[in-house]
């Protein structure tokens, strides 16, 4: 994790939190940029150096319950944090309408998708499969329940995605003065409308996603993975672990790790991320096509940028917006270029 000062001011009950988790005395407080859906700060106190987490994105009990998960996984070789407790052993504490986790700070460096050379894309690949494997051995004591039945799907209807880019242009319309990311908006809503006429018909089967399933880790990206010296060292934000399909996770993890601002794809890193993905969890060609087309589906059903700008009022991921939609042009015409590189041989 690397400490930049920010303008946020301390979070309000540091000290109380620090004090539940026996850290010691608070000697610097960093506020930490990088984060999209949770605040997080560097704490430097008396007893070590910790990354402190004001938990926004999920319940607190969940929260709770991914945590906990966490000391089982560094057991079995998983570079991931662990996360410290109460005296009465909880990994959450509350203050208020607020609730905190405080891990043991890892050192290292995000790295986007090109920053990787194949070697290394094909060692995200064999750890994502691990983490997989690992989160659903029955001899790792995770906590979790035993995945038995298979996730529902959920593929939205050509009908409702057209209802709410309506929505939403009728919205942009109606502004007096529109901003810059309105304008933008407004843009790639109408080029979103014309891919949505031309596809409609392949959209992916809504029985079962194909393929194995079981918990996952849920946002294993750039964002969320260290590197020190050419090795992963940490794996954080273990906020969204869910029973999903396999393939789900591989692919999303491929797609926002090897897409850049320039909206396409490194389809050399993603064959070489995907081969190591699959030295370890038998998956099939026909199965991660599956995989891959439900995610391809998503992206252009699913405006979650404009939910979260318009209709929450969170703009914290605005900056995601127009390369997503950059990406979704790219790949929706060279879907069969996509595919190879999701289910080529080494």
């Amino acid at each position: 994790m690397t400490a930049t000062a920010g303008s946020k001011n301390n979070p309000g009950g540091l000290e109380q939190v620090v004090a539940q988790f026996e850290a010691g005395a608070v000697q610097q407080v960093v506020h930490l940029p990088d984060g999209l859906m949770n605040d997080n700060w560097r704490i430097d106190a008396s007893t070590g150096t910790f990354a402190l987490k004001k938990i926004r994105d999920v319940p607190f009990d969940t929260a709770r319950r991914n945590l906990r998960t966490l000391t089982a996984l560094a057991e079995a070789g998983v570079p991931v944090p662990a996360p410290l407790l109460t005296r009465s052993g909880d990994p959450v504490v509350e203050v208020g309408e607020d609730g905190f986790s405080l891990l043991k700070w890892v050192e290292g460096n995000h790295r986007l998708g090109a920053d990787l050379d194949l070697p290394e894309a094909r060692t995200l690949g064999v750890l994502l499969g691990r983490l997989h494997e690992i989160l659903n051995r029955p001899t790792v004591s995770t906590g979790l329940p035993p995945a038995v039945d298979p996730p529902a799907a959920s593929v939205t209807a050509p009908e409702k995605a057209h209802a709410q880019i309506d929505r939403f242009l009728a919205h942009l319309a109606d502004l007096a003065e529109p901003t810059p990311f309105d304008g933008e908006a407004a843009r790639f809503l109408v080029q979103r409308r014309l891919l949505l006429e031309n596809y409609a018909p392949e959209r992916p089967a809504l029985e079962v996603p194909a393929g194995p399933f079981g918990w996952t880790h849920g946002d294993f990206q750039h964002r969320n993975v260290l590197w020190q010296d050419g090795d992963i060292v940490g794996v954080l934000d273990w906020d969204r672990i869910r029973v999903r399909p396999f393939g789900e996770e591989a692919a999303r993890t491929a797609t926002v790790q090897f897409g850049g601002e320039d909206g396409l794809l490194d389809l050399e890193r993603i064959a070489a991320f995907m081969d190591g993905y699959r030295s370890v969890i038998a998956i099939s060609p026909e199965e991660l096509e599956d995989a891959v087309t439900r995610l391809w589906w998503k992206r252009m059903t699913d405006p979650w940028v404009l939910v979260f700008h318009y209709d929450r009022g969170d703009h914290s991921c605005d900056e995601l917006f127009a390369p997503q939609e950059r990406l979704l042009t790219w790949w929706t015409e060279r879907r069969g270029d996509v595919m190879a590189a999701f289910t080529a041989k080494a």
